[in-house]
Parts: structure tokens; sequence; C-alpha cells
């Protein structure tokens, strides 16, 4: 199949991934008022695809369906719910190419990242479908002669998920396994500038034999979404990944049902370099963490701090290796960095670097953001950077570094510390005690240390602080779409 842009010819080998109809209460539908929405390539701005903008009694009629699949689902064993989230974890590795030309499509990002990504969040699944297996529940001794006292976990009922549009299939994957593994049955809003990665996924899990109403994937207006989501006595629980501010409105909208919540949010990541750092470690784990999708990851590192002895030599380092970073489009094999977002994510770096450049830092490579068409952005390192500067209080989300120069340990955790969020940390030592000492005095709800790529299935991923609370992944990834039961059995008959 063919699609035509102005952009890219987008051939898939299975051209039935390409959806432009939500899953939902068993078959694939358009929104029953007509309206869609225009997914865009973020390169061009060429319109790839209309999906449907849901209406009210759509979203009604999907959690109604939802329960109903949750009835079903829960009333299967868990080694069945595992043999068909396998089963879609196979497929999404079959299909894994097409997946991944949809994901730079729509995303952006360098086609071996949307490669990477397919391969990331099929791991979720795959776990998933493993602890599934695992939900373990326990034997208390009794208070009393003749009594039996269980804690029994179960699947806490119709869970919904709002997903970002920087990891269109990884954010779902972490989520919606998880809560199929748990018993629960889900429904997903991706983001509207990335839906079509979610209905590719919604697609093989279908063909996984995983019920339409189990699995459901809807899209539409944010606020239009969110009320149903949150004002529906049906759901019992909603996950959520984005900003700070959507995620505070989303917590008092659930606040009414009392709906139990996952909340991934902002982060400022400190990146500390220690003078005992092997630089060639660093400046690998630096280009790794920060220049991932193009700097527009929530875990990527938005503040270096740099200790003086090894200062000049990592910036060094460091500028040569993003210097031999490669822009240009995303399907090309060889390209590193690529588009943006949208023009407003060019502009925010816009603000913050020269925000930056008017207090005092110096730009020593990269070019003024909005110079470059197709909202790209060339790698920036900024020195002389200060705690009073926009892009050391806010995210940048874009591939920026930033460095300010500390002088002892104390000093570059407490500055490390200086933020209200504590999504991801990184810092580099050779000092094993220092190593301990660093690791649990950064205030962050996962820590990097002589590692710049953290995330994976098999560990809880999650912040502390306004970064949100929940964990994905890891065996507590499925414990937050379960509620515990006690029962209490005492004797059937007198003696």
């Amino acid at each position: 199949m063919s699609m035509q842009n102005s952009n890219h010819m987008i051939e898939l080998n299975h051209p039935e991934l390409w959806r432009e109809q939500c899953l939902y209460a068993g078959k694939w539908r358009a929104s029953s008022n007509g309206e869609t929405i225009a997914v865009t390539n973020p390169a061009s701005g060429a319109v790839l695809a209309q999906v449907p903008k849901l209406s009210s009694s759509d979203l009604e009629q999907a959690l109604s369906a939802a329960h109903k699949g949750f009835n079903y689902w829960r009333g299967l064993i868990a080694v069945e719910r595992a043999a068909k989230l396998r089963r879609w974890f196979e497929l999404m590795q079959e299909h894994k190419e097409d997946l991944a030309r949809i994901m730079t499509a729509e995303q952006g990002k360098p086609i071996a990242e949307s490669r990477g990504e397919i391969d990331y969040a099929a791991s979720y699944i795959e776990w998933f479908a493993e602890e599934a297996k695992r939900g373990y529940g326990e034997m208390i001794p009794a208070a009393k002669s003749g009594q039996h006292l269980l804690v029994r976990p179960e699947p806490i009922g119709v869970s919904v998920a709002i997903t970002p549009w920087n990891f269109p299939a990884a954010m779902i994957t972490r989520k919606a396994a998880a809560a199929l593994a748990a018993g629960c049955s889900m429904v997903v809003k991706p983001a509207s500038m990335t839906p079509l990665s979610a209905l590719a996924l919604a697609y093989l899990a279908q063909q996984a034999g995983i019920d339409e109403s189990v699995l459901s994937v809807v899209t539409g207006d944010s606020a239009t979404v969110g009320k149903a989501f949150t004002e529906s006595r049906l759901v019992k629980k909603l996950s959520f990944t984005g900003s700070t501010e959507v995620g505070r409105k989303l917590m008092a909208q659930c606040a009414p049902n009392l709906q139990k919540l996952s909340l991934e949010l902002g982060g400022n990541a400190p990146f500390i370099v220690f003078d005992d750092a092997d630089v060639t470690l660093a400046v690998k784990g630096a280009i790794a963490a920060k220049f991932r999708n193009t700097g527009q990851t929530c875990v990527c590192p938005n503040r270096f701090l740099v200790q003086a002895g090894i200062h000049d030599k990592f910036v060094a380092a460091l500028k040569q290796a993003m210097s031999e970073l490669k822009i240009g489009d995303g399907f090309d094999e060889s390209v590193k960095q690529t588009s943006l977002i949208n023009a407003a994510a060019v502009d925010k770096v816009k603000r913050h670097y020269h925000d930056a450049l008017a207090k005092g830092a110096e730009c020593v490579l990269g070019d003024a953001p909005g110079s470059l068409p197709h909202n790209r952005v060339a790698p920036i390192l900024l020195l002389g950077v200060t705690d009073q500067m926009q892009l050391w209080q806010e995210e940048t989300f874009g591939p920026v570094a930033p460095i300010m120069k500390f002088s002892t340990e104390a000093e570059g955790v407490e500055l490390a510390n200086a933020t209200p969020f504590g999504l991801a940390a990184y810092f580099y030592s050779q000092n094993i005690d220092r190593s301990w000492r660093v690791g649990e005095a950064l205030e962050s709800g996962m820590v990097g240390i002589n590692e710049g790529g953290i995330s994976n299935a098999m560990a809880p991923f999650g912040g502390v602080n306004q970064s949100g609370f929940g964990r994905e992944g890891g065996r507590q990834g499925m414990q937050e779409y379960q509620q515990l039961k006690y029962l209490c059995y005492g004797r059937a008959g007198s003696e």
C-alpha cells in the first residue's frame, strides 16, 4: 500500500495496519457526528490521515462496552490472558518495520529509533504476559484457632489511559499490557498528534484474540475525552502521562468518583559529572539520554552539572560528539536528529535559548532555534548557565544541553535537587562510596549511575514530587491495576 503526502511515499507491507477509525464496542467506528482530527507529518505539515473526533455519546458507548469486556476478561484464567498477550507481542515483532514507518511518519523520530521503540514497546507486553501468571496473594497467620486469613489481589475494573505523542507505542503498551495482565479492560486515548501508532497496535491486539471491548482505542478532543473518563462511574482507574499542569486537572476531576490514579508527569532531570568520572562513558551516556527523540523525552537530562576539575575536558568531548549528530529527515537511515513535533515546540526552545543568552550564557555549538526549516533544531551546547534561566527551571523538550560548573559533591547534589520535579536523574563517578551516597541523596524516582538508558520493562518507571506517582513496568506495574481483598474464614460449624 502507498499513502501519498508531499514528503514521502509511506510503503507498508501490511496496509491493514493503517487505520483511520477507532476500535471500541465490537468494531471499527467513525465518529457518530462525522467530525475528524487531521494527523500531520511534523516535518512537512502534510496531512497524513483523518481520525474520528468522538462525541460524548460515542465515549459513553465505549466505556459501557469496556465494562462488559471487563466482566468477560476477568473471568479468564491467567494463562489464557497471558497467551493472548504473548501473541500480541509476537505480532508486534512480525510487523515491526511497518509499525516503525507509521511512527516516523506521524511523530518524526529517526526510523532507527522508531524500530527501537517498537522493540521497547513490545517488551512490556512480553513482560506482563509472564507477570499475568504471577498475581500472587498471601496467607496470613490466623488471629485465633479455626480462622484462615487470605489476601487476594483482584483486577480493579475498567481502566483508561491518556498517552503522549513522544512515545506513541511504548506509552500505550506499558499501561495496557499491565492492565490486561491484571484482568482489567482498558480504553486508550492516544495523543491527537500521533494516533496512528495506537490504532495499528489495536488492530494487532484484535488479531491476537484480545476482544475489542477489552482493549479499545478512542480519539478525540482532549477535554471531551478527559471529562468522559473522569465523570464515568464505570471507570475505576486512570493512567496519564503528560504535563504536570494537566495531571493536576485530571487529579481534581477524578476526585468526585475517587478513581485510582497513576500520573507520570514533567521532569527536570539533572546529569551530574563528577571529577572522577570516565569522560568517554559520560559523554556516551549524555548523548544517549539527552538526544534520543531529538531531546523530546520526559527523562532526558535538562540540566548538566559538571564538576570544575573535569569541566573543560567533558565540554570538549561532548561538543565533538554533538557536532557529529546528523540532522535531517526521519526516514534517512543515517539521521540522528529530526524535526520537533510542531512549531510550538520550536518556539519554546527558542524562548529558552534567548532567555539564557540574555542572562549570560554562551552558545558554543548550534544555530539559533528557528533558523532551520521543517521544525528542525540543531543540537545546542550552552555554557555558563545559571539557575535563574528558564531552561534551568522548566523542561525545554528539545536538543539543548545547558552546562553549569560546580565545585563540591554537596553542591552538586544540592543543585540537582533544587527543583520541584523528581522523575529521573543521572550521574557519573568511578568512586563506589560516592555512587552510594549520591544515589541515595538524589530526590528522584529513578537514578542512572554511569548509565544513560534507564528504562526497561523489568524495572518500575515513575517519579516523585511534582513528577507524579505510580509505577509502570516491573512487578509493580501490574499492581497499579489491582485492588486487595481480605478474606477472613471462620469455622463453618460449631464443634
